[in-house]
């Protein structure tokens, strides 16, 4: 697999969440080197922001709509960031066998958790995680986001703050 043609294809998308107004998240859902489902970020626009439409939530709901059932196909998800909990959950649910990401989370990440501690749902689903690819692509996108003040999603938040100091 071609690392980071596949992550420049989740920054496309994050791009497109940028130019949305929406935090730059993007994602990819690839299967044999063809991408097979794409998602953004949507929900942080506005005055009541969501943390349901996450990028890798709306890829998966496009690969659930399109009748492709993870479990079977050794799919691999590409995010411009690092999963969350919810996230991370759910793409172990759908049988996403691997994760590449480009830009850690330092506050909500999901991907340094300690699975041997997880329930045998979670902790023998054999989930492997890549870190950084193509992160200074990523983190370029989010310094965009957060320079602008009309962006009011996790402003002056850890991550804000961790990111504006690179």
């Amino acid at each position: 697999m071609d690392h980071e043609h596949f992550m420049k294809k989740a920054l496309e998308q994050a791009q497109n969440a940028l130019d949305a107004g929406e935090f730059p998240v993007g994602c990819v859902l690839v299967h044999q080197n063809r991408v097979l489902a794409t998602g953004s970020r949507k929900g942080t626009a506005g005055q009541y922001p969501n943390e349901i439409e996450h990028a890798e939530m709306m890829a998966l709901r496009q690969l659930a709509d399109m009748g492709i059932a993870a479990t079977t196909m050794g799919i691999d998800l590409y995010t411009t960031m690092e999963p969350c909990l919810m996230c991370l959950g759910a793409m172990m649910l759908s049988g996403i066998r691997k994760v590449v990401y480009a830009y850690e989370d330092v506050m909500g990440g999901g991907t340094r958790c300690d699975l041997s501690k997880m329930t045998p749902l979670y902790k023998n689903n054999g989930i492997t995680i890549v870190r950084y690819i193509l992160r200074q692509e990523s983190l370029a996108l989010f310094k965009t986001f957060f320079n602008n003040p009309e962006n009011s999603y996790w402003q002056n938040s850890l991550l804000a703050r961790y990111t504006l100091q690179q």
